[in-house]
């Protein structure tokens, strides 16, 4: 099997609502038959309808929100722009859940939740290398003993 992933679906309460605030932190996009796909690199994030998705997926989603031991997360260049995409999200109506900081591996993160309680981890990792179009690659452990 090959190791990739081309699509994040995101089950939103309201597809405008959660529209707008991609948008806001710059994300472009487009819509088709009430699905907003965002490209993010080499891959898309997708906006659908919460009761969509889980209809689409065979599940019964009884609406409740809360941590559902997912997050979505993106590496920046610097610590600078860990607050700058943070500030960015909450003028876009993000809830900070973690206000960035030192990491213990040496880093510089924080957490935010968009409208529909979808956890974001932004982060300045210095042992992840990013190529120039945002490619991150997971390093050697093994090599940094």
């Amino acid at each position: 099997m090959e190791q990739r992933i081309n699509l994040i679906t995101l089950g939103v309460s309201d597809l405008a609502r959660a529209t707008a605030f991609y948008q806001h932190l710059g994300w472009q996009g487009q819509e088709v038959e009430e699905t907003v796909f965002l490209q993010a690199g080499g891959l898309a994030l997708v906006l659908w309808g919460r009761d969509k998705l889980a209809a689409d997926a065979g599940i019964d989603d009884p609406g409740t929100d809360g941590f559902g031991g997912v997050t979505l997360a993106q590496n920046v260049r610097s610590r600078a722009e860990v607050d700058e995409v943070i500030a960015t999200a909450t003028e876009a109506g993000a809830t900070v859940t973690k206000p960035a900081g030192e990491t213990f591996y040496g880093g510089y993160a924080g957490y935010f939740a968009d409208p529909d309680g979808h956890l974001w981890e932004i982060s300045w990792n210095p042992g992840f290398t990013l190529a120039a179009d945002g490619t991150l690659t997971v390093p050697d452990f093994s090599a940094m003993d």
